[in-house]
């Protein structure tokens, strides 16, 4: 079974004298982007062999045919632009921050109550208050009617503490993060 299609030199003369009008025509639809606009004219073309019947319409010039099939494959390509999610290239996945999985995070986070549960009461309530409440440590000596340095002194025992009994924690990340949130610590208050 053969299909009627165009002729080549029909459809060279309709790309010489309707071409650069419809790219852009073209052109405006797709705001500019001549990747689009050449690729729309092309399958405008295209459908132009497909249907050889068109010529055969009681028009003067083949133009109105042609700019109605451009429109309605230009929003039908910007229709399934937007039904499709947008396209991530890889530098933006490389930027994006690496999800941690979730069943290392809940055993650390069990590994952890199970080590703050082995803590005093007092060491406790420190860590609790500046850890897990955020609070400084003139707040936290304010909340549990202590002074400051108590605060610091139990709070650097605790973590002390925590360094041994939480399974790979290294006390060299202890003692920098210790020294840190305490200088952060003692310039809030």
């Amino acid at each position: 079974m053969t299909t009627a299609t165009t002729d080549e030199r029909t459809l060279a003369e309709l790309q010489r004298e309707h071409g650069p009008a419809l790219l852009h025509f073209l052109l405006g639809l797709t705001f500019g982007d001549r990747q689009r606009a050449e690729d729309l004219s092309q399958e405008t073309l295209v459908r132009a062999w497909q249907h050889p019947e068109a010529f055969d319409a009681p028009y003067e010039s083949m133009r109105p045919w042609l700019f109605t099939v451009a429109r309605r494959l230009a929003i039908d390509a910007r229709r399934s632009r937007q039904a499709r999610p947008t396209e991530v290239s890889d530098v933006v996945l490389e930027s994006a921050p690496a999800q941690e999985n979730t069943a290392e995070s809940a055993v650390r986070a069990l590994d952890v109550r199970e080590a703050v549960r082995t803590l005093s009461p007092e060491h406790r309530a420190v860590l609790v208050q500046i850890y897990f409440r955020g609070l400084s440590v003139g707040e936290t000596a304010e909340a549990l009617g202590i002074p400051a340095g108590t605060v610091k002194s139990r709070s650097y025992y605790a973590l002390r503490l925590l360094s041994r009994n939480l399974p790979g924690y290294s006390s060299r990340s202890l003692s920098s993060s210790s020294a840190s949130r305490q200088t952060a610590s003692a310039t809030s208050t």
